[in-house]
């Protein structure tokens, strides 16, 4: 059964509470990428990927996803066990030794299409991976989500080239663009803007939404593909830190663990957002 915006919203929050449940557990993590990344994921997941689920993940006629921004799998392993692939006790072993859930998607982990967090490498993997149901004369698409600050590596540039090349509109970017990365703002690190120029000129088609906006994000990528023949790209702008006041756009908690105070501070904020978004008039 679909899901409401607003259960969807109610639902962003669950899973950041989570993210900072077992971050916390496991004492590291990637904290503000992981917040900035979640609501995409939650809608991806339970609106708009079809045939992914536990019981048929070999099928080969599910959509596909890739994690190019493989160190933020703290905010995909709360979303795969919310959907089945697997206890979500077992996300009390992140980060512990012989443990499966380690700091990066890893193929030994129910739901993970492929191992990723070398920088750069999801998106040709994903364009790969677009050729062959092109070839297998199959419907799948394939979903790729890098983070901003890995648009720098030239891999990214040449699969771009290569999408549009080979006209793959059942290919999806979507970039989660929070404007920090472990150094830095991008903008001092490696400026990446204008993002959207670039893809454009490349040959793809681009879209931007506001990342945090369940409705927003839902409408986008019910249009998908954005034109024909050509690869779509979301360009979602986010924030880093996103539901936590003091995390917000600090680059200290691109991997920061919050001590006992900090979570508490951090889940009372939740649960306001909870009870706002509980009592708001949805449309």
């Amino acid at each position: 059964m679909m899901m409401t915006d607003r259960e969807l919203a109610l639902k962003s929050i669950i899973y950041r509470r989570n993210i900072l449940k077992y971050i916390i557990a496991a004492g590291a993590g990637h904290t503000g990428g992981s917040l900035s990344c979640i609501d995409i994921l939650n809608v991806l997941y339970n609106d708009v990927f079809y045939n992914v689920k536990p019981d048929n993940f070999n099928s080969p006629d599910r959509d596909r996803y890739i994690q190019s921004k493989g160190h933020c799998v703290e905010a995909l392993f709360v979303v795969l066990a919310d959907r089945g692939f697997f206890p979500e006790s077992d996300l009390e072993t992140l980060c512990r030794y012989q443990s499966h859930y380690i700091g990066h998607p890893t193929k030994k982990v129910h739901g993970i299409e492929q191992n990723t967090g070398a920088l750069g490498h999801g998106l040709p993997i994903s364009v790969g991976t677009a050729i062959a149901a092109k070839l297998d004369k199959k419907d799948y698409r394939v979903f790729t989500l890098l983070g901003d600050g890995e648009l720098p590596e030239g891999s990214n540039w040449e699969a771009a080239l290569s999408a549009a090349h080979y006209k793959l509109d059942n290919l999806c970017a979507i970039i989660d663009n929070n404007k920090l990365q472990i150094t830095g703002p991008n903008i001092e690190v490696c400026n990446i803007d204008p993002i959207s120029n670039k893809f454009e000129s490349f040959g793809w088609s681009v879209r931007e939404v506001d990342g945090h906006d369940i409705k927003a994000l839902r409408k986008v990528f019910a249009s998908m593909p954005f034109e024909k023949d050509k690869p779509s790209l979301v360009i979602a702008h986010t924030t880093k830190g996103k539901g936590i006041d003091y995390m917000e756009n600090n680059l200290k908690w691109h991997h920061g663990v919050p001590n006992v105070e900090e979570y508490k501070n951090a889940i009372a904020g939740l649960d306001m957002e909870m009870q706002r978004l509980t009592e708001l008039q949805w449309q």
